[in-house]
């Protein structure tokens, strides 16, 4: 009978312990999400969002100005398949701050109706769908009116520069093989088009950065290198050992491994260098 209750009580005390646990870890992330949106609330820096215009209808994007009072270069910044979320415009917002215009296009935008925004998602396996019902034509359409916009700006240099995350990355490599005018690009735990002939006509120099524990994108990266190498185009790509998938978003998290909050840090280092 004694044994009986204590097993019973036992199971008690875990079902108790595991719901705390449990919630420990949706607050974690709650407060990393109410940390990100209170930073982009503070920020100093101008945000405007703007609507640009596909071949049916217009998509929002989102730019930040640099507090600059000479014009400056600029750059698209490519969200991840979770859409355009507080992360990658505070993504855009920091970059801002480091003296560049920014201009974040939100990619499924007005692409289901009555959506839009990201943000007007039920969640982040809905944007995902949508995300990966777009056609590479319609993205490239939406990548040349955010490049034209912001090429055009009044507070641009004329220089454009592409990065991108995850999806976004393999974007940027895409774009890149569109776009001759491209400054440079960045790639972020990206692939590169499975056609290599399409590597071809890349005219800007292309800036990898890879996380150490992230075989299925880098088994890629040999393949991509010989192809690049073959056209006689600039690739770098570097592996951030110990580092997974989505670094810079994790990394950026504060309650991140050491790994990844490395990898963010230096990979962060890499590109404000590389921009210059």
């Amino acid at each position: 009978m004694k044994t009986h209750t204590f097993i019973i009580l036992a199971a008690i005390l875990c079902l108790v312990s595991c719901k705390k646990e449990a919630k420990k870890g949706k607050d974690v992330t709650a407060e990393a999400v109410s940390q990100i949106s209170k930073e982009l609330s503070n920020s100093e820096r101008h945000h405007e969002w703007v609507d640009l215009k596909r071949e049916k209808g217009t998509f929002k994007a989102f730019v930040v100005y640099p507090e600059s009072n000479v014009a400056t270069d600029a750059v698209i910044v490519i969200h991840e398949n979770r859409g355009l979320n507080d992360w990658a415009r505070s993504f855009a917002d920091k970059l801002a701050g480091k003296g560049y215009l920014v201009i974040a296009p939100d990619m499924i935008s007005n692409t289901v109706e009555g959506i839009e925004k990201t943000t007007d998602f039920a969640d982040s396996d809905k944007a995902r769908e949508a995300i990966y019902a777009l056609s590479p034509d319609e993205v490239t359409a939406d990548l040349n009116a955010a490049f034209e916009y912001i090429k055009k700006d009044p507070a641009s240099t004329g220089k454009v520069s592409v990065v991108g995350f995850c999806w976004g990355g393999s974007q940027s490599f895409r774009y890149a093989t569109n776009n001759p005018a491209i400054n440079k690009a960045f790639v972020f735990y990206g692939t590169a088009p499975e056609d290599k002939n399409a590597l071809e006509s890349i005219n800007a120099p292309v800036y990898g950065f890879y996380g150490g524990n992230d075989n299925r994108v880098n088994a890629t990266i040999p393949d991509t290198k010989t192809a690049m190498q073959e056209f006689g185009k600039t690739y770098e790509p570097v592996i951030y050992n110990g580092a997974g998938h989505a670094f810079m978003r994790r990394g950026a998290e504060t309650d991140t491994d050491e790994a990844n909050k490395k990898a963010h840090d230096e990979a962060w280092e890499r590109l404000l260098k590389l921009l210059k």
